[in-house]
C-alpha cells in the first residue's frame, strides 16, 4: 500500500452534533480541521445571529446552504477557466498549426 492510500480515522464535531467519525486520506487531516472549523465558525456566529427564532438545526441547514452556495460558486468560476482555457488552446493550436 503506498502513502497516497493510507487512511487515518478522525472524529468531526459540527455544531451540536454528535460527533462523526471521518476516514482521511494521509496528509489531509488539516483541510478537513478548517472545515469543521469554518462550519463551525460560521455556525457559531449564525446561532447568536438567528438563534432565538431558530433551532441549532435550522442554522446548521443554513449553513450548509451557505458552503454549498458558494460551492456552486467556486463551480462555475472553474467552468468559466477552463471553457476559456479550452477556446485559447484551440485558438493558439490554429495558429501553431497553419504557420
Amino acid at each position: 500500500m503506498n502513502e497516497k492510500d493510507k487512511k487515518q480515522n478522525i472524529w468531526i464535531q459540527l455544531a451540536d452534533v454528535k460527533p462523526i467519525a471521518v476516514s482521511v486520506p494521509a496528509g489531509e487531516e488539516a483541510s478537513f480541521r478548517k472545515a469543521e472549523e469554518l462550519v463551525n465558525d460560521l455556525w457559531n456566529r449564525w446561532m447568536k445571529r438567528f438563534g432565538e427564532n431558530s433551532t441549532s438545526h435550522d442554522v446548521l441547514a443554513r449553513v450548509a446552504f451557505q458552503f454549498a452556495r458558494l460551492f456552486m460558486d467556486a463551480y462555475a468560476q472553474n467552468k468559466a477557466v477552463d471553457d476559456f482555457l479550452a477556446d485559447f488552446e484551440k485558438k493558439l493550436d490554429d495558429i501553431v498549426v497553419k504557420a
